[in-house]
């Protein structure tokens, strides 16, 4: 289940929430540009994340969206 998903168009690679995940699992990629040119943060292990959300919290443009599995 993909519990982190991010507006990628809408970051701007600022990286605060990848200070914010616990376990480290939030990081900057380097692989493509978004249409801004950014380069944006991805989830490194959907499974290992704990939706802890404090990731979404630290970002600044409410770009990052936490889904809690039911």
């Amino acid at each position: 289940m993909q519990k982190f998903k991010i507006a990628f168009d809408r970051c701007k690679g600022c990286g605060l929430c990848t200070t914010a995940c616990p376990k480290g699992l939030v990081k900057m990629q380097n692989e493509k540009l978004n249409k801004e040119g950014f380069n944006t943060a991805v989830c490194t292990d959907q499974d290992a994340c704990t939706a802890c959300s404090l990731c979404a919290v630290m970002c600044p443009d409410c770009v990052i969206e936490i889904k809690k599995p039911n």
